[in-house]
């Protein structure tokens, strides 16, 4: 243990833990569980929902614990009756202004709200008042924003400025009137926005969801397979969400090494080639003007004989190979190498190099 390392307890469970860290994140690696709405690990502490107050020894308030540094020998309870009864005010509050149609809601199943006013036994039904009314935006091809199920935890603006960093959607408006908005409430386009989906993957309600993939399946319908993106050569994980044995539309993954559940516009919709009926699945060649089906063993033969010609009537310097980088490094050094020991060429590159 190094001199830096503190001890903390969370529920009477001694935890080791970094100055630097929060009662969150310290509970999180101990395996506690601590309610939160406005918080997102790709995100900087906000401390805006207050759901995930916990009870300080020898601090007459409750804090927050998504920022509040931990201290040596700190004492914590996460459950308390007022900390109940202040989450159970906080969502009813939240519930007050919130439309009541979880039955038909796309995020049924995977809306952490509906979750949470089940855990605390919230019927939303204490506090009334003016509601939203608002419509739907549809103006895009990829994003659906229900206005009127936004708990306004500012995650999907924090998410376009702090990590994208397009700054497309920000907190508009004061009040009762609040929203996240484009500038001057302009329709999303690719001159505005990147459509990289982030907004989506953050947000803990039925606000924001995929357009391709609403009425398509319920989350527990759906079997998720964990894949690698083939668009390029960083390596990004998500899941692939399957329903009858096709793709209904792609989610983030979270614990992803390389990436962390951020993705880009090509990874979260580019998937439509799966299924497309102009896909090949088959190898073709040209006879005549037209392209026939063959076998696997014909068509290589075919390549090589082709090869073989090229290499005889114009030497080595006529052939070459051109690498992509949604290959692996190690797809890529094969090819490489077999030009250069092959065909006895250096003609060998890659649509990365520029």
């Amino acid at each position: 243990m190094s001199d830096n390392t503190l001890k903390v307890k969370i529920n009477g469970k001694q935890i080791e833990c970094s100055p630097h860290e929060t009662i969150l994140q310290v509970a999180k690696r101990g395996n506690v569980y601590i309610p939160t709405l406005c918080h997102d690990d790709r995100l900087e502490p906000y401390g805006g929902c207050r759901l995930c107050l916990v009870k300080v020894d020898r601090i007459p308030r409750p804090l927050p614990a998504c920022t509040t540094p931990v201290a040596d020998n700190m004492e914590i309870l996460t459950e308390t009756d007022e900390i109940r009864k202040i989450r159970a005010n906080i969502i009813d509050l939240l519930l007050s202004n919130h439309p009541n149609d979880c039955m038909r809601c796309e995020a049924t199943g995977s809306c952490t709200l509906q979750d949470l006013s089940y855990e605390y036994n919230v019927k939303g039904a204490r506090f009334y008042g003016e509601k939203w009314n608002l419509p739907i935006r549809d103006d895009n091809p990829f994003i659906t924003f229900e206005p009127n199920k936004c708990i306004l935890c500012g995650r999907c603006t924090r998410i376009c400025n702090e990590v994208v960093m397009a700054g497309t959607i920000e907190l508009t408006g004061r009040g009762f009137r609040a929203l996240p908005d484009t500038s001057f409430g302009k329709p999303r386009t690719l001159k505005n926005c990147e459509f990289c989906g982030q907004c989506v993957s953050t947000c803990p309600t039925g606000a924001l969801t995929d357009k391709k993939g609403r009425g398509k399946g319920r989350s527990f319908e759906l079997k998720k397979v964990r894949t690698t993106c083939s668009y390029c050569g960083t390596g990004c994980n998500f899941d692939l969400n399957v329903k009858e044995g096709k793709v209904v539309k792609v989610t983030s993954a979270y614990d992803a090494p390389v990436n962390h559940g951020n993705l880009c516009i090509k990874g979260r919709y580019g998937y439509d080639f799966i299924h497309s009926f102009e896909r090949i699945k088959h190898p073709l060649i040209r006879k005549g003007d037209r392209m026939h089906t063959v076998s696997w063993d014909e068509a290589l033969d075919h390549v090589a004989d082709s090869f073989r010609k090229l290499l005889k009537k114009h030497g080595p310097g006529s052939v070459g190979g051109f690498s992509s980088s949604r290959c692996t490094n190690e797809e890529n050094f094969l090819l490489s190498k077999f030009v250069r020991t092959v065909f006895r060429s250096n003609n060998v590159d890659n649509c990365a190099r520029v």
